[in-house]
């Protein structure tokens, strides 16, 4: 959903240059699920991201490169840490503990007290942090269920197909029907040897779904809020997961190695991404930035296999490529950027 699980998962990993008028900056989290979307529905509005925005003249280096790839991998070991806690917390107590210290984490860094929200800007700003929860608890629910790599490659197509939105072009239309196909390779019914749960899939959908509308959630909120709408964001989605997960977290709230697991996921899922994010994106091309970080879901399910022994068939291996390909593609056929006025 970047901020993709969260926003996170939150933040994002989505096909984010994939609609050509990326303009100026907004929030975002990097949710798990989450968290690189910098997309918008072609010709409509301006684009969303939380950090500055990849500079389609800026000359590619390998540290930006490596920095991003960082990134991508450490959203992925968030959530493989996060899997890690369910038997102990179950998704949803885990997910109110992501969302609580990832709320802290933002606003030590961004310090939101500074820019307080308007009357004007509230609805806007309530309806981005309850998506931002949302997302995560569904994308924690559907990893409960199904391997990282196919819950991250479900997921991936909600950004997607927000970029391919309104578009009358032939290409686009492509890049959704090859995701579309990728979708059903990954459903249970592809599979039957798999046992996929089609639960699972469904959750993984849905929360994509609700990445797609973080997109147009962070635009109307981030016009007046900044960066800083990824803080009081993450600290109205931690305050919405509550009921879902403090009776499950709260005997573990003075146990120090559970706590400890969930700094560490709350440090590799928003922390550490968010840094490289603001490290690399000033110094990377916009189209190679969108190409990179289409390796996302391919990111997940190696993160699955080598840290939760996840292993794949080849039919959903395939379905994970379909997603990656149109994601890819999307982003390389993009028009230029339409500079803002002024």
């Amino acid at each position: 959903m970047s901020f993709k699980v969260l926003c996170d998962a939150a933040i994002l990993p989505a096909a984010v240059a994939a609609c050509p008028t990326i303009r100026r900056p907004l929030p975002h989290d990097n949710v798990v699920a989450r968290p690189y979307p910098r997309i918008r529905p072609c010709g409509q509005g301006d684009g969303v991201t939380s950090t500055p925005i990849a500079k389609p003249e800026a000359q590619l280096g390998a540290l930006p490169v490596v920095g991003l790839l960082g990134a991508i991998l450490s959203v992925q070991v968030g959530a493989a840490f996060a899997k890690g806690l369910f038997p102990v917390l179950g998704a949803e107590g885990t997910t109110m503990l992501r969302l609580v210290i990832g709320a802290l984490m933002l606003a030590a860094v961004l310090r939101p007290w500074k820019v307080l929200p308007t009357r004007r800007g509230l609805p806007w700003l309530a309806a981005y942090g309850v998506t931002v929860s949302v997302m995560n608890l569904l994308f924690y629910a559907a990893l409960e269920r199904i391997p990282l790599g196919i819950c991250v490659a479900l997921e991936f197509t909600g950004p997607l197909f927000v970029a391919t939105l309104g578009s009358r072009r032939f290409l686009d239309v492509v890049w959704v029907v090859l995701a579309v196909a990728g979708i059903v390779l990954l459903s249970p019914f592809a599979d039957v040897s798999r046992g996929l749960d089609p639960v699972g899939v469904l959750l993984a959908l849905a929360a994509g779904g609700c990445w797609g509308l973080y997109i147009i959630f962070a635009q109307k909120a981030g016009t007046e809020l900044g960066a800083r709408t990824s803080a009081y964001g993450m600290a109205i989605a931690a305050l919405v997961a509550l009921p879902f997960g403090f009776t499950a977290a709260e005997p573990y709230l003075t146990d120090p190695h559970v706590m400890a697991a969930a700094i560490v996921i709350g440090l590799f899922s928003s922390a550490l991404p968010f840094w490289l994010e603001m490290m690399v994106l000033a110094r990377m091309p916009a189209k190679v930035y969108g190409m990179i970080v289409c390796l996302e879901p391919a990111g997940g399910a190696l993160t699955g296999f080598f840290f939760l022994h996840e292993s794949l068939s080849v039919l959903q291996c395939a379905g994970i490529g379909a997603v990656i390909a149109a994601a890819f593609g999307a982003a390389v056929t993009a028009r230029a950027p339409v500079p803002s006025p002024g």
